[in-house]
């Protein structure tokens, strides 16, 4: 199991459209995956399109973590039935995958609420940045684990990254952004040394690209100068309708037409790419940033 926080010290930049178009892309793949909600805003669970009943939200099994049962609180995502419907229930497993191809498709998803937030201050001592460890334990039935952090270096990040093997950070080819992208990975360095030695970058996803700006272009250029081999590829672009698809609580694998297809097949490639160890390289990697 390999447990993923995505991460982004900006608000803004898309960083839950990349967690759910990782999720899309895993549950296309046929590997079984659970989404952990851990923004308060709770908009993955919005858009995976789940529907609990009487399960325990994230932030109540963050609150009693030896008790919560994770398999009992989970909530299967909406995407599954429809991929169902589609004839892609089993997915199609990708080479290496421990679960057989005609498996059930698996997305589950830890749901988010605004109750998470009283663990989102920068003040959680080593007991409280165990907590979603504990209440991972109970996910050994999945092969991949999607933490949707918060736009913030608080607790619910922290706490997030003491329970992940590799953090993937998105940002926009902004200046800002950028900015705060050169902070977080120095966060990060400083967070391995001294509470998670084995927390890796998985990389940068560059996203909401415009390949028309020149301002993109050069904030391109210097991303890949300051953090070299952690910028991963591809870049995914601007996405028109993606409101609209979120806001239908759809897949990206199953929604009509060409642009939905050609992000689908982006969001396949990055996900090999993250989950690729050999594309790994460690965080004292990165540069000093230029300036403009």
């Amino acid at each position: 199991m390999q447990v993923v926080s995505i991460s982004s010290l900006k608000g803004g930049v898309g960083k839950t459209s990349v967690t759910t178009g990782l999720a899309s892309a895993a549950l296309a793949a046929g590997i079984p995956t659970l989404v952990v909600d851990l923004d308060p805003h709770a908009d993955a669970s919005t858009a995976l399109g789940v529907s609990p009943d009487e399960q325990l939200d994230i932030g109540r099994m963050l609150r009693s973590p030896r008790r919560a049962h994770l398999a009992d609180n989970v909530v299967p995502s909406g995407w599954v039935e429809h991929a169902r419907t589609n004839g892609g229930a089993h997915g199609t497993t990708r080479p290496g995958s421990a679960t057989p191809a005609s498996a059930p498709a698996v997305l589950d998803v830890a749901v988010g609420s605004a109750y998470t937030g009283i663990y989102d201050r920068p003040d959680l001592g080593r007991r409280d940045l165990r907590r979603l460890s504990t209440v991972l334990a109970g996910a050994e039935n999945y092969e991949l684990v999607l933490v949707d952090c918060p736009p913030s270096l608080n607790g619910l990040t922290r706490m997030a990254w003491s329970a992940s093997d590799k953090v993937t950070l998105v940002a926009e080819p902004g200046l800002f952004s950028v900015a705060g992208t050169e902070r977080t990975m120095r966060a990060i360095q400083l967070f391995r040394q001294e509470f998670a030695p084995r927390l890796s970058p998985a990389g940068i996803v560059a996203n909401r690209v415009r390949s028309g700006s020149a301002e993109h272009t050069f904030r391109l250029a210097e991303m890949e100068s300051m953090f070299g081999q952690l910028l991963l590829s591809p870049h995914i672009p601007e996405q028109a309708n993606w409101q609209q698809i979120q806001g239908a609580a759809h897949s990206i694998h199953h929604w009509p037409g060409d642009s939905a297809k050609n992000a689908a097949a982006l969001f396949d490639a990055l996900l090999q790419n993250l989950l690729n160890p050999g594309g790994l390289v460690p965080a004292g990697s990165v540069r000093n940033r230029s300036q403009r």
